[in-house]
């Protein structure tokens, strides 16, 4: 990723000790996020379809079994993220991948802006007391540069352009 991106040792670390506090509980702190981005954006929730089905409301979809195996994999990313600390740009090609699917599903870029304000939002939440002003700080700097990996799947062109 950006060689630009550079997080301290110490900002490593304050992101492994907190996930390490939410990662054991995954699907329960997802809900906590997704909840806060259904809250902050009802407009996203027509773009969580299973079979075609459309949920009437945000309770129904954080409740469906399908929504919980996102949640899974949601927060599976930010676990690779976390686990790839040291070397973030081995996730670059997947991180690109997995914004053109977000793009092809219709998700807006600017939607990330309220996603990582619910990702601290769940850490928030979860950590109390120890998320702290560097803590929230580096998790900033980390999901920065998830998105921008992500954006860059926006951008490319199709092949054959």
């Amino acid at each position: 990723m950006e060689s630009g991106m550079v997080l301290s040792v110490g900002q490593r670390a304050l992101i492994r000790e907190s996930w390490r506090r939410v990662s054991s509980s995954p699907v329960q702190h997802g809900l906590v996020l997704f909840s806060r981005l259904f809250d902050l954006d009802p407009d996203l929730l027509p773009l969580f379809q299973y079979n075609c089905k459309q949920f009437a409301s945000p309770q129904e979809c954080l409740s469906a079994p399908e929504f919980l195996d996102h949640i899974r994999k949601v927060m599976l990313v930010i676990d690779a993220a976390v686990s790839h600390l040291d070397n973030l740009s081995c996730l670059e090609e997947y991180l690109c991948n997995l914004g053109k699917k977000h793009q092809a599903v219709g998700v807006k870029v600017e939607s990330f802006s309220t996603v990582g304000e619910s990702l601290l939002y769940m850490l928030e939440k979860c950590l109390g007391t120890a998320f702290s002003p560097d803590v929230q700080e580096a998790w900033s700097k980390l999901y920065g540069a998830v998105v921008k990996a992500m954006r860059r799947g926006w951008e490319t062109l199709p092949e054959g352009d």
